[in-house]
């Protein structure tokens, strides 16, 4: 079994008093070489966990920055064996971090579910959340996954019934991903902060620590998920927006990613 990188880091926040940043990347964007100094920057810039897609033809449950995110890589002619290779690299100079797949079902099934999660595993990969898997059809990715030492993420959508977030508590591990609203991904549209009702029933069904996704893309965000009771936050298209934005410039790509992760880790610090 793998080590609990999550449970580790979450105990390890807790003794700073302090919620969880998780950055989003997609894998090989806009290649391979740049990918890999994006990574590292976003750990050496205090990222507490990374959130990791891999490069899809169609990203459903993604908004226009992401989407591009993985053309940029399919142009770039990354493949998902490019992405494991990658993993395993940036495992080996990053032992203690979490690092988990944001994906689709379509990728898991192409290797075979078994064979996927094995690959994944031997990478140094700790969760895998599939974004076009519901709750009712998660049985056998879990029991996969379950299987190779990894946490198969769920997801509590923000109008979750009493039902789901029971059978959420009975199935999560690592951490839930609460989503801020419906609808896809995109700093476009403002995170709607849940009720700390929300967050509290989700602890009321003893669900993984739940980390809020979907619109967090300023400090201020950040501070009101840890507010409303979020154990974090993690933050996708904001940050792919930096790396659109200084394709040309790879120095200034980097520099303004770590300065964004700075900003965003400082906020998860709780008021005594």
């Amino acid at each position: 079994m793998l080590m609990d990188r999550y449970a580790a880091m979450f105990s390890a926040l807790e003794q700073k008093n302090q919620g969880a940043f998780v950055p989003f990347v997609t894998l090989g964007d806009p290649d391979l070489q740049t990918s890999e100094k994006i990574i590292d920057t976003l750990i050496e810039s205090g990222a507490d966990a990374l959130e990791l897609g891999l490069p899809y033809s169609d990203p459903i449950a993604d908004g226009p920055t992401i989407q591009a995110a993985s053309i940029r890589a399919r142009k770039s002619k990354v493949t998902t064996d490019d992405c494991f290779s990658l993993l395993s690299r940036i495992r080996e100079r990053h032992p203690d971090i979490p690092v988990g797949l944001l994906l689709y079902s379509n990728l898991v099934m192409a290797s075979g579910l078994d064979n996927f999660y094995e690959r994944a595993a031997k990478a140094g990969v700790d969760s895998v959340l599939i974004a076009d898997v519901p709750l009712r059809e998660a049985a056998r990715f879990i029991d996969a996954a379950t299987s190779h030492g990894i946490k198969q993420i769920l997801i509590a959508p923000p109008n979750a019934s009493e039902e789901t977030l029971e059978q959420i508590g009975k199935q999560s591990s690592g951490y839930t991903y609460l989503l801020g609203r419906a609808g896809v991904t995109g700093a476009e549209t403002a995170v709607q902060i849940p009720a700390a009702s929300l967050v509290q029933n989700l602890s009321k069904y003893n669900c993984a620590p739940p980390l809020l996704g979907f619109g967090i893309s300023k400090p201020e965000q950040v501070k009101a998920a840890i507010e409303a009771g979020a154990a974090g936050a993690i933050s996708g298209s904001a940050t792919v927006n930096i790396i659109a934005q200084h394709l040309e410039d790879l120095q200034t790509m980097l520099s303004e990613l770590g300065k964004f992760v700075s900003n965003m880790k400082a906020a998860t610090q709780k008021e005594s």
